[in-house]
C-alpha cells in the first residue's frame, strides 16, 4: 500500500495522527501488562496451581502497585525531558 501523505488535508493528517498514538497508547499497556504479569508472577508464585493463596495474592497486589509507581515516575520523568529539550530548542 502507497501512502501519500502529501497528498492529505491537514484535518486528515490531525486524525491519522490521533490514530497513531492511540496505537502506540495501545501497545504500551500491553506492554505494561505484560512485563507486569510476569515479573510478579515469577516473583510471587513458587507453585502453580488452580488457586492463589493469600500470601501469593498479597505479594501480587504489591508488586503491582510497584511496578505501576515505577513506570509512572519513568514516564513522567521522560515526559518532563523532552519538555526541557523542547522548550531548550
Amino acid at each position: 500500500m502507497d501512502l501519500q501523505l502529501g497528498n492529505l488535508s491537514s484535518g486528515q493528517k490531525d486524525e491519522l495522527m490521533d490514530q497513531v498514538k492511540q496505537q502506540i497508547a495501545v501497545a504500551n499497556v500491553q506492554e505494561l501488562l505484560t512485563k507486569m504479569t510476569t515479573k510478579c508472577f515469577k516473583k510471587c508464585v513458587q507453585k502453580p496451581g488452580s488457586v492463589l493463596d493469600n500470601s501469593e495474592q498479597k505479594c501480587i497486589a504489591m508488586c503491582m502497585d510497584r511496578f505501576m509507581d515505577s513506570w509512572n515516575l519513568v514516564s513522567r520523568t521522560y515526559g518532563q525531558r523532552l519538555q526541557r529539550e523542547r522548550n531548550a530548542s
